[in-house]
């Protein structure tokens, strides 16, 4: 009976204590914790004001993560797949006999020297790239070492199959991928993804994904952050040479949204072809049925001319882009934008620069009463935070599309289900600027409110910190998965 009482009290002092938690939050921790321990009831509750900021911020985006009135049943993607091999880029290079000598970035790499200089160059800087290898023998060589390499992994790859996939996580969605797919890859697919019989190819078509970590040092040559280095001899997707069976798979697929890519990888080939294939991709474009948004997903690109010409032929007869932080100001570099003397960022983006891109991209190409552009919406993603921007009245629940958007980030980066506060890190900026061109406003970052909105001359933007995985399993398809993630979130208004 004695035994009875005891734990009886112990259970309504432990009750009383609990309600001084919720009634006196302010009460100083050091006395609540004193007097719960007092009473040798095991470790102390957290009081609610004392949980890490990684951990608040995760508990609003789930409360804010709610899904569209109007979600997407069918979902189109095209056009560039292959098999991704990725391998730790210092074991690989060393494998093949490579020593780290000075960075210097190539815009194409015609051997084993170029490939070296330009992966340190970018690996000191902690960016990520992707650059074509124009000697086909050798790629054959590196791409077959790096294969059989131990400890590499075979991974869906190309912008078009990693959104594909991501897109048929959700079972109540229907996804038709066009690319160059080969067999490999068709095993890998999910089994949710429908691919037309003439997307199929006897070969499949390999890129090999250098990655390394952070701290990750190689000679004189240290790496600020985790990230990876991308390079290809890829023909099939080089010439986008199933835009055609995109197109003509559309008819009978009947999607109500259509995402493609691959435009970045057509560096490698002619002006003439390039000019040829753009002006084809805007006719085929034009033919998709009004009411159907189109998203364009960029990548890293070294052609000022070719990235001028998407910017000015491509972006009015899309939608919707998606692109990160090297895209973004390689864009504005290209096309005369804001803040182009900028030769690189120096760390994390500024916001303020940022938002005066993407800003001048909707206000110079996007639809406004005096152009018929089809442009309305910008997803910009960057390692530590995310920004939406959209002309207004033509996209609903963007808040909740980029708060999706980050936490995919963080558990996709960390090979989690759902956000471990414990392997991740707000890195985002604790204020900042919403604009460097104008006045603007500062903002002070609120993990209990992670999402920031403003606007600007009929554009309105969202703001959401990401929380950086610390440990990351995998950062190539990340920017992928972002934008899918966007997309799945997005409802689009009837034209």
């Amino acid at each position: 009976m004695a035994l009875w009482r005891g734990s009886a009290c112990a259970g309504f002092l432990a009750l009383a204590v609990g309600c001084v938690f919720l009634l006196e939050p302010e009460l100083p921790g050091t006395a609540l914790r004193s007097l719960w321990s007092s009473l040798r009831l095991g470790p102390a509750p957290v009081p609610p004001g004392s949980l890490s900021p990684e951990s608040r911020l995760a508990a609003a985006w789930d409360a804010l993560i709610v899904q569209p009135a109007r979600r997407w049943r069918r979902v189109a993607v095209g056009v560039n797949a292959c098999v991704d091999v990725v391998i730790s880029g210092v074991k690989l290079l060393q494998a093949l006999g490579l020593s780290p000598g000075s960075g210097r970035d190539h815009a194409v790499l015609h051997s084993r020297s170029d490939l070296e200089e330009a992966f340190v160059h970018f690996m000191g800087k902690g960016a990520a790239a992707e650059r074509f290898f124009s000697d086909r023998e050798t790629f054959h060589d590196i791409a077959q070492a790096a294969s059989e390499f131990p400890g590499a992994q075979h991974y869906v790859g190309g912008n078009a199959a990693l959104i594909g996939q991501k897109f048929a996580a959700n079972p109540d969605l229907k996804v038709l991928l066009c690319g160059p797919i080969g067999p490999k890859l068709h095993e890998l697919l999910d089994d949710n993804v429908f691919v037309p019989p003439e997307s199929l190819q006897e070969e499949d078509e390999f890129h090999l994904i250098l990655e390394y970590l952070a701290g990750e040092e190689w000679g004189p040559f240290k790496a600020p952050q985790a990230n990876r280095f991308i390079f290809s001899h890829d023909l099939s997707n080089g010439a986008m040479n199933m835009l055609e069976v995109f197109v003509s798979s559309l008819e009978e697929f009947q999607p109500d949204l259509v995402v493609l890519s691959g435009l970045h990888m057509m560096e490698g080939q002619s002006k003439e072809l390039q000019r040829k294939r753009l002006l084809e991709v805007v006719t085929s474009i034009s033919d998709i049925p009004t009411g159907i948004p189109v998203h364009l997903e960029l990548a890293s690109m070294t052609n000022r001319e070719l990235m001028s010409s998407i910017v000015h032929q491509v972006f009015p007869a899309v939608a919707s882009l998606g692109l990160n932080e090297q895209e973004l100001l390689f864009l504005s570099q290209s096309a005369s934008g804001p803040h182009a003397s900028l030769s690189s960022w120096d760390g994390v983006p500024d916001v303020g620069m940022v938002s005066d891109i993407l800003f001048w991209i909707l206000k110079e190409h996007g639809r406004s009463k005096s152009r018929s552009s089809d442009l309305t919406r910008i997803h910009f993603h960057t390692l530590v935070y995310h920004i939406l921007a959209t002309v207004d009245g033509h996209w609903a629940n963007q808040l909740a599309a980029v708060a999706a958007g980050a936490r995919v980030a963080g558990t996709q980066a960390c090979a989690t289900e759902t956000i471990d506060t414990n392997r991740v890190s707000l890195r985002a900026p604790q204020e900042f600027m919403t604009s460097r061109l104008e006045p603007g406003s500062r903002i002070v970052l609120n993990p209990n409110k992670p999402v920031v909105e403003w606007h600007r001359e009929g554009v309105t933007f969202h703001f959401t910190p990401v929380l950086v995985c610390k440990d990351p399993v995998r950062t190539v398809g990340l920017g992928d998965a972002i934008s899918a993630e966007g997309l799945f979130y997005s409802e689009a208004y009837p034209d």
